[in-house]
């Protein structure tokens, strides 16, 4: 037979596909399939050219699609023919720059192959702090610009060493081609040092266990920043901690060994285990068995859920390796251990995580005992992700490490946009092409060191994808510092603006999530954003159509006497409650605080006492009144605690009937709970009748959405906004929803509270015709 006549074919690959071994993966596919050329990295993404036979090379670009490596996420691959070149082999050649429309990953957790050199005495990378490959460890974090090369990543400034420069350049090794790959000759440094700065002598791992041990408090750093690490089962050094950050209530969250060490503690179902373990290693909230309280003593107090998180990096493996005695291979990794470490971000309370030494000495003098510390730089700050699993599925509390900042893919392209998100919880997006880049977790902007995190994100986010933005976008908020930043970058670079309704963002969010770009009907429930007519809006029906939104309905106004302290102090707002149904009489009675009576004065003033529909502050007004709750230690504490309630009792005795007449729903869209929350004031049995709050909240809920159906039309739903975070309204109130015939969109790739807000705010904006230039 004739031979098969040899072709050429120019071919680029699109996604997250470097730092994640695809250019060795191409090298090894072109060895199997006898292909010659080259492959290279540039800022586009990965560029082949190839050369071959015609079915030599399709099936190269369908394992392009199929057989990419495990951290890899490919977009698009395209393919040109060229004339055929002479080529010999097939060989990786120095990256090329330009223009980005390539991204970077997150960061991951150690992989199985790393961990296996690292407890092994043979490995010239035992107990190696950094050890990584082309399959695990820092991206995001250590990346200064693209395309993904070691000079353009904080490990610069450490030449490989012989050894190392084989494995980067042996085809057959998977640290081929591995940015950030070293060894203990040529990698970082560890060092221990104490409060003053003084080093500490010895081998840093094993210094750090035993001032663990000793009850002391150390600053680890991790990938994107420091986490202030203490021994969980030691109830003075966890009240020190508290004292010491100021951090009267709100709950650690503590790091284990492995899932095995974890049932001591709480429950972990399949899909909780799974997230446990994953390569992204979040922190995930499980229930806590009763004795936890007991064992791990001012972790969560009074809280039914723990949040837990596996080792991420070598150098919290090196410590619980040290813990369990040093032993030879990875067996021990599978065993129950005994150490058990708060590991908290490292940063004085509300503010950033603290990421280099300099800052780590200044910003946590007074905190930290000691910190354990190396030269590695981290480039950009990233807290820790936090999940949940309801009704089975994984649910963002927060996304950031090992998520932030994957792209969430649009269905459409259009000019860049950078949207600054909410006050709350805020995280910023870029959109550049298909794609929409969220950042990681940034906080509330309250202070002025997460005010210049956002400043700092921007610029990184914008700088690192190689975008100028043609559009801004923030919130209706004229004094929230995300929107007077927004507007101030907008006139720097002569940009034109677009506000975006708080409520109608949460939807919007969905809506890019799931590429869905027609109208909708939109169910946005939480804690406040400024609604159109200049007031406190909190739960909002909507009809949405792209960038157009109508307000359909809300809840019936609640005032919030002495504004925003209502949502620190729950009792206020229930004592709102007893004004609006004719008791004010009985504030200054029941409220046994020294601010009582002239909180009962003002609502009957009406003075510094602006109404609001959220449902928000109705959770907080349900706990004032059923006494889980006077003063909140930190946000949400009040509505945590009415959850919590009604849970024990539903699990003890099933869901209760909802209370007939407990609500009302107006002709013109308005949902009252009045009488629901009335029925709470002489309550006897406090979980039960927090039990049969949700399960009215659930069933009101579900009428007013079919109502309006039944109005509208349409039969598309999707939800957003903080109040989905409780697991007693979501699960039932989509069953229903779906029992109804209402297909209902949930947030999937991002969190339901206000982190989701730039994306939403971001697709607003994408999506507005031109002939909304009187708001661009």
């Amino acid at each position: 037979m004739a031979p098969l006549a040899l072709l050429s074919q120019h071919i680029r690959v699109k996604g997250i596909v470097q730092g994640v071994g695809f250019r060795p993966f191409v090298w090894r596919l072109a060895q199997q399939l006898g292909l010659h050329g080259w492959v290279r990295n540039d800022a586009q993404g990965v560029e082949i050219l190839a050369q071959g036979s015609q079915p030599r090379l399709t099936e190269l670009l369908q394992r392009l699609r199929t057989d990419a490596p495990p951290l890899a996420r490919v977009d698009n691959v395209q393919a040109q023919n060229l004339a055929a070149e002479p080529f010999t082999a097939f060989s990786i050649i120095a990256s090329q720059s330009g223009q980005a429309a390539t991204a970077i990953g997150p960061d991951v957790a150690v992989c199985a192959a790393c961990l296996h050199e690292l407890f092994d005495p043979s490995s010239r990378r035992y107990r190696h702090a950094f050890i990584t490959c082309t399959h695990c460890g820092p991206r995001f974090t250590v990346t200064r610009a693209l395309p993904y090369d070691r000079p353009q990543t904080s490990m610069a400034v450490f030449p490989l060493c012989p050894d190392c420069s084989l494995d980067y350049t042996a085809p057959s090794d998977r640290r081929f081609h591995a940015e950030t790959t070293c060894c203990p000759q040529c990698g970082p440094r560890l060092g221990l040092s104490d409060a003053q700065g003084q080093s500490l002598a010895g081998d840093p791992i094993a210094r750090t266990l035993e001032l663990l041990q000793r009850g002391q408090i150390v600053a680890i750093k991790g990938l994107g920043g420091f986490h202030l690490a203490c021994d969980a089962r030691n109830p003075l050094v966890v009240a020190r901690l508290r004292l010491r950050k100021n951090r009267e209530a709100k709950p650690f969250a503590v790091m284990l060994a492995n899932a095995t060490s974890v049932t001591p503690y709480a429950q972990v179902s399949a899909a909780e285990c799974t997230l446990l373990e994953s390569r992204e290693r979040p922190i995930v909230l499980l229930r806590a068995h009763a004795t936890c309280g007991a064992t791990l003593p001012g972790i969560a107090p009074g809280l039914q859920r723990l949040g837990l998180m596996l080792p991420t990096t070598p150098i919290h493996f090196l410590l619980f390796h040290e813990a369990a005695g040093r032993p030879d291979g990875t067996a021990w990794l599978g065993e129950s251990q005994t150490l058990v470490l708060v590991m908290t971000s490292a940063n004085p309370g509300g503010e950033p995580i603290v990421r280099d030494t300099a800052e780590a000495h200044t910003r946590l003098a007074g905190i930290a005992d000691a910190f354990l510390d190396h030269d590695r730089d981290i480039v950009a700050r990233c807290d820790d992700s936090v999940l949940q699993v309801t009704a089975g599925a994984a649910q963002f509390i927060r996304r950031s490490r090992g998520y932030a900042p994957a792209a969430i893919r649009l269905p459409q392209s259009g000019a860049s946009v950078l949207a600054f998100g909410s006050h709350l919880k805020n995280t910023v997006c870029v959109t550049r092409g298909h794609d929409a880049f969220l950042s990681p977790h940034i906080g509330s902007l309250d202070n002025a060191a997460s005010c210049h995190f956002q400043d700092e994100t921007v610029q990184r986010l914008c700088d690192l994808l190689d975008v100028k933005p043609q559009r801004v976008t923030h919130d209706l908020h004229p004094d929230d510092y995300s929107t007077r930043a927004a507007v101030a970058y907008a006139q720097r670079h002569g940009l034109p603006t677009l506000a975006v309704q708080h409520h109608h963002a949460h939807i919007a969010a969905v809506c890019a999530e799931h590429s869905w770009q027609g109208p909708l009907l939109g169910l946005a429930l939480d804690g406040v954003g400024l609604g159109t007519d200049g007031t406190a809006w909190g739960s909002e029906l909507l009809q949405v159509d792209g960038a157009q939104c109508q307000r359909l309905g809300h809840l019936r106004h609640l005032p919030m006497p002495g504004g925003d302290r209502c949502a620190r102090e729950p009792w206020r707002m229930a004592a709102a409650v007893l004004h609006e149904l004719g008791r004010n009489a009985e504030i200054a009675q029941r409220f046994r605080d020294p601010a009582a009576s002239t909180v009962a004065a003002m609502l009957t003033r009406q003075f510094n006492s602006p109404r609001t529909s959220s449902l928000g502050r109705v959770f907080d007004a349900a706990a004032g009144l059923l006494g889980l709750s006077h003063t909140m230690a930190y946000e949400a504490q009040a509505a945590v605690l009415l959850e919590q309630a009604a849970t024990l009792y539903i699990e003890a005795h099933g869901w209760p009937t909802p209370m007939p007449g407990a609500y009302a729903i107006s002709d013109d869209g308005q949902l009252d709970l009045f009488p629901m929350l009335g029925s709470l004031i002489d309550a006897v049995d406090i979980s039960q009748a927090a039990a049969v709050f949700h399960a009215t909240l659930v069933v009101a809920l579900t009428e007013w959405v079919v109502q309006a159906v039944q109005t509208t039309g349409l039969r598309t739903l999707a939800w957003g906004g903080g109040c989905f975070l409780n697991a007693l309204i979501t699960a039932p109130l989509r069953q229903n929803l779906q029992h109804n015939g209402v297909t209902v969109l949930v947030p999937q790739r991002t969190a339901p509270g206000d982190a989701s807000i730039a994306l939403g705010q971001a697709w607003v904006a994408c999506l507005a015709h031109p002939s909304h230039s009187a708001l661009l």
